[in-house]
């Protein structure tokens, strides 16, 4: 990490203090130590900075976010990695019913067909202020498993399935035994059955603490196997800005595969039914070499060669719908400031119809890497983030690809045209998504910045 320090400017070096800042410096903080760390200490000409220091580039944490955003004023020019209520998108909770009020206006204002488009989240409950609703439903369809979920916790925590409506009782009596009260305040047997339900959300509240809410969902009991597995897809999807929202989609990702094979009959084993890393490395016979990840373009290419290219292409649009629609449900209400953008992680499951269903939408996806093929991957990714964001002033604003990234919306859809190598020879107009097509950003990356160079050297 000190070699980043000899490749930077050294007219840097005096960044912290009240000098004006020399043009080519760029000055960040980083509240993460992993790869995000290692790839902006790296960065030609940025430098980092210190408790005190002014910055230019932050890649704070959603503690941060919520202490000191209201307070910090921020020159046009600063950038910051998240949006200042992101969690109406990453909350298990607020996703549902923003999903379900955007439905409601499709529906009003297109019609009950195009509606069906957003018919990509399982059937979910908020707990406690649905229960009631839930317990209906739950009587409609006995027998089925469902799957609670606390809504602001990650990496599998909390997570348990059920089929009988005595566990969901049980739990709740047992709750602020079992689990840590201290983790996110109260259980919510203690709360009054409001607790953040009734979509009210003021100052900072109600973010991570205070009662702790589950979401009931549908479990997907049919998911769709690889060698009698279950796996997700964790997609990356970077937003530059809400209004207009102007999204972008990386062509990496991986499937995260369950260390033991499916079964129904067992729906105590989180090994068979979480795919979470978090808790696959846990495993007893876990192999850390082999990990439990398959490359996304690796996963295309299983699923082309036993359903066709035609199907695959049709999964893989269905998919670009759930980005869109989940991105437009929450455009309204995320306050969308130019100082911020948010790389985010999305969580796929396909089912044996090759349907995807969106489990969650993660604001801080894991940046640790959990082999070497997965770091090479979080390496091209954060560093084609920072090229997006573009703090050096390189970018004409009109680039429609950026290293693995493919702009995917700008204030409508964007289209790849005709004759693209890429284009299925069916797909005459297609959206400009290349999620699993090869990425050779490196070759991409020379011919967008090929122009600077020329001029730098002039």
């Amino acid at each position: 990490s000190m070699q980043s320090r000899e490749q930077n400017p050294s007219s840097c070096s005096s960044s912290s203090g009240k000098t004006p800042k020399p043009r080519a410096c760029i000055r960040f903080k980083c509240a993460l130590t992993n790869t995000i760390l290692d790839i902006l200490r790296r960065r030609p000409g940025w430098v980092e900075v210190k408790e005190e220091g002014e910055w230019d580039f932050y890649w704070c944490d959603i503690s941060w976010l919520r202490e000191n955003f209201d307070h910090t004023y921020m020159d046009e020019h600063v950038r910051i990695c998240h949006f200042r209520n992101h969690y109406e998108l990453t909350r298990k909770n607020y996703i549902v019913k923003n999903l379900k009020r955007f439905r409601k206006q499709i529906e009003r204002e297109a019609g009950k067909l195009e509606a069906t488009k957003c018919d990509f989240f399982p059937k979910t409950f908020e707990m406690p202020s649905e229960y009631h609703l839930f317990v209906e439903e739950f009587r409609k369809n006995p027998g089925i498993t469902w799957i609670m979920k606390p809504v602001a916790r990650s990496q599998g925590r909390g997570i348990f399935l059920f089929r009988k409506l005595k566990d969901v009782i049980d739990w709740r009596k047992v709750k602020h035994v079992e689990d840590h009260p201290g983790e996110h305040g109260r259980a919510w047997t203690s709360s009054s059955g409001g607790g953040d339900g009734d979509g009210v959300r003021t100052d900072d509240q109600k973010d991570e603490t205070q009662v702790e809410n589950y979401v009931a969902q549908c479990y997907i009991e049919n998911p769709y196997l690889i060698g009698g597995r279950k796996f997700d897809l964790r997609v990356y999807v970077l937003v530059m800005s809400y209004i207009p929202l102007k999204a972008w989609l990386y062509r990496d990702g991986f499937a995260r595969f369950s260390n033991t094979r499916f079964t129904l009959s067992s729906i105590d084993d989180h090994y068979v039914h979480l795919t979470n890393v978090a808790v696959q490395k846990t495993a007893p016979d876990y192999d850390p070499e082999k990990g439990c990840k398959w490359m996304i373009q690796r996963f295309r290419q299983y699923l082309t060669a036993k359903h066709g290219a035609e199907a695959v292409e049709t999964l893989f649009a269905e998919m670009d719908n759930i980005f869109i629609k989940s991105l437009q449900s929450v455009q309204k209400v995320i306050i969308s400031d130019k100082h911020c953008f948010e790389l985010y992680g999305y969580d796929i499951l396909i089912d044996q119809d090759l349907k995807p269903w969106l489990l969650e939408v993660n604001a801080s996806p894991s940046l640790t890497a959990s082999s070497q093929e997965d770091y090479e991957l979080k390496c091209r990714l954060l560093k084609d983030t920072l090229h997006i964001v573009d703090m050096e002033g390189r970018l004409t604003g009109k680039e429609k690809r950026i290293g693995g990234f493919d702009l995917m919306w700008s204030d409508g859809p964007v289209s790849r045209a005709e004759g693209n190598v890429d284009t299925p020879v069916n797909g005459s107009f297609m959206a400009n998504t290349h999620l699993g097509y090869n990425n050779d950003r490196k070759k991409q990356l020379k011919q967008l910045f090929r122009p600077l160079h020329t001029q730098q050297k002039v």
